[in-house]
């Protein structure tokens, strides 16, 4: 597999649905997907899941530079072994 989750953790609460349900939907045909959640409720890990399952390059967009930042550096955390890109736009 090219891209291979590393976590301390598995998936838990809602996330294993949350992971299902979009990669369901990535699988059937859809191109662009949102995933809300509360914060702290582990977006991040449930989308890194999400492109383990479905091994495809990813374009995850965030509200802003900050939130931006943040979801880069953990998703460089739960794919070490792969290249994440932050780009900003101005």
């Amino acid at each position: 597999n090219r891209f291979r989750v590393e976590a301390p953790f598995a998936p838990a609460g809602d996330q294993p649905r949350a992971i299902d349900e979009l990669t369901d939907a990535l699988e059937g045909g859809e191109r662009f997907i949102t995933l809300l959640g509360i914060t702290g409720s582990g977006k991040s890990a449930t989308v890194a899941w999400t492109i383990e399952r479905v091994q495809r390059p990813t374009l995850v967009i965030a509200p802003n530079k900050s939130l931006a930042a943040q979801l880069a550096n953990e998703l460089r955390e739960f794919f070490p072994g792969n290249r994440v890109e932050y780009f900003v736009s101005y």
